[in-house]
């Protein structure tokens, strides 16, 4: 199946650069492209999209606030934000909005053709290091979001808090099952129990959760 993507950045460049990179990809269609938040938004509903290639600093309306709304909506679309810096406490607030992760806007074709193939797939972009170094850096400074017992930790079974654990860390179903020694099937199993229990959209959420209250720590 094609994967549909709909690109959001307030420069022209940008867009026309990554259009014609993603639809040169087998298995990508570029289908619409928007200028800030409130136009994403629209076309979002309008087109429904599978992956929303999202800018995080844009006028009239920015990438996080666009963020949080597509992710409230009625909608499948996966939100990956691009962005110029890493570390950029804007791109974690839309983590926890509900991104399914970003990537630097100087990431190369195939990088960005693999993470719209990823996030499309229901994956979480962890894997690069930088990411997980965005969220234990701006996770240290979320000391006021963090509960001494947060809601649904204490109702996660060991098994779940485990593969919680290997979320955060990066980690994909497939490879969580070889260190488990278990069937991914059953991974599935146990992600879909932790994101109802914990009340979480997607495995990014749920790693921004593990960071936050401290279930896992920055090395």
């Amino acid at each position: 199946m094609t994967i549909r993507v709909l690109i959001v950045d307030d420069q022209m460049m940008v867009r026309e650069g990554f259009s014609v990179l993603l639809n040169a990809m087998d298995g990508i269609e570029v289908v619409g492209e928007a200028v800030d938040g409130r136009e994403a938004i629209a076309q979002v509903a309008a087109l429904r999209p599978d992956v929303v290639l999202m800018d995080i600093r844009m006028p009239q309306m920015n990438g996080l606030e666009a963020t949080r709304e597509i992710v409230a909506s009625d909608t499948d679309a996966k939100v990956l934000v691009l962005t110029t810096f890493d570390l950029d406490e804007y791109v974690y607030q839309a983590l926890r909005a509900g991104a399914s992760g970003f990537l630097l806007k100087d990431a190369s074709a195939r990088q960005l053709a693999d993470g719209v193939r990823v996030v499309a797939a229901g994956e979480a972009l962890l894997a690069p290091s930088v990411t997980k170094r965005l969220i234990a850096e701006f996770s240290k400074i979320s000391e006021a979001r963090r509960l001494a017992d947060p809601a649904g930790v204490g109702e996660l079974t060991e098994r779940e808090t485990e593969v919680l654990v290997l979320i955060a860390q990066g980690l994909s179903n497939a490879e969580i099952a070889d260190r488990l020694i278990v069937a991914e099937s059953t991974i599935k199993t146990h992600v879909s129990r932790i994101l109802v229990k914990l009340g979480l959209r997607d495995r990014t959420q749920a790693a921004v959760f593990a960071y936050e209250t401290r279930l896992v720590t920055p090395a």
